[in-house]
């Protein structure tokens, strides 16, 4: 994985990144992004499974 600012945990990756980058998948922006998109899957699932006026007309 490229060292980018997207994928650093903090700003001293680059000097210590053969230590930090597997916590990377986990800490940083990126994954941040990832995990907020998954939470946001499932509460929408969630939201769709319990009847609410607002979600009928949605598949």
């Amino acid at each position: 994985m490229d060292l980018s600012p997207l994928y650093a945990i903090s700003p001293v990756d680059g000097r210590y990144r053969k230590t930090t980058q597997q916590l990377a998948a986990y800490f940083s922006e990126a994954a941040l992004i990832e995990f907020r998109v998954y939470v946001e899957i499932e509460y929408f699932i969630a939201l769709c499974e319990i009847p609410l006026p607002q979600l009928q007309s949605f598949p």
